[in-house]
C-alpha cells in the first residue's frame, strides 16, 4: 500500500483559473503601485537630506583622490630633491628638506646634512627631537664618539641610557661603549657589570661578545 507521502507525490498541483490569474496580476500591481507610492513619499520627505548625503559622499571620495594624487607627488618631489642634494653635495640643501618633509625623510637628510658639513648642532638637534629612534640612537652615538672624551663615564652611561633597550638598533654597542669609558677610567667593577650583560644575553651577536669578553 502506497505511503500517503507517496500518494501526495503523484498529487498534480491544482491548475489556476483565469479569475485566479487576474486576482494574483491584480494584487501585483495593487503591491507595486503601494510600493511605488511609499518610495516616492520617503523621497520627497528625505529629498534634501539625501542630497547632500549623496553631495558628502562625492565630496569626501574626491578629497581622498586628490590627497592621495597630492601625496604621491609630494613623494616624489622630495625624493628627487634629495636625490639632487646628494648629487649636489649640497649640506644647505638636506638641511633645508629635512625642515620640509616628516619621519625618516626629514632625519635622514639632517643626518645626511651633518655628513657633508660636520655641523654638530645638527646631531645635537637630531638626538634630542628626532622623528625615529633608529636616527636619534645613531646621533647620541656619534654624539658620544666625539665628545665622549670629555665626559665623565657615568655621563656617557646617563647619555646612552635611552639607548639601554633592544628596540634601539644600538643596544649592545651602546652597552659596550659604556664599558669601554669606564675601563679606560680604570674602574673594572662598572666595566665588568656591563660587559656581563652582554655576554651573558644570548641574542648578542657574535662580533660584539667576543669583543665584550676580551675586554674582560
Amino acid at each position: 500500500m502506497a505511503s500517503i507521502l507517496e500518494r501526495n507525490k503523484n498529487i498534480k498541483p491544482k491548475k489556476k483559473t483565469r479569475e485566479e490569474y487576474a486576482e494574483d496580476a491584480l494584487y501585483r500591481e495593487v503591491w507595486e503601485e503601494v510600493n511605488n507610492e511609499k518610495t516616492l513619499a520617503f523621497v520627497k520627505k528625505y529629498s534634501k537630506h539625501l542630497i547632500v548625503g549623496a553631495l558628502a559622499i562625492l565630496i569626501i571620495a574626491t578629497a581622498i583622490q586628490i590627497g592621495i594624487r597630492t601625496h604621491h607627488q609630494n613623494q616624489i618631489a622630495i625624493a628627487t630633491n634629495y636625490e639632487t642634494a646628494i648629487e649636489n653635495v649640497d649640506a644647505q640643501a638636506l638641511a633645508s628638506l629635512s625642515e620640509n618633509s616628516s619621519g625618516a625623510m626629514s632625519d635622514l637628510s639632517l643626518f645626511q646634512s651633518y655628513m657633508l658639513d660636520n655641523d654638530i648642532t645638527k646631531l645635537e638637534r637630531l638626538a634630542h627631537s628626532g622623528n625615529t629612534r633608529d636616527f636619534r640612537d645613531l646621533a647620541k652615538m656619534h654624539i658620544i664618539g666625539l665628545q665622549g672624551d670629555e665626559m665623565s663615564a657615568p655621563q656617557v652611561e646617563e647619555y646612552l641610557s635611552d639607548l639601554n633597550t633592544k628596540k634601539s638598533p644600538f643596544y649592545y654597542t651602546s652597552r659596550l661603549l659604556v664599558a669601554q669609558k669606564y675601563l679606560s677610567i680604570g674602574d673594572k667593577e662598572n666595566a665588568n657589570k656591563w660587559l656581563d650583560i652582554i655576554i651573558n644575553d644570548k641574542d648578542v651577536p657574535d662580533i660584539i661578545s667576543a669583543n665584550a669578553q676580551a675586554l674582560k
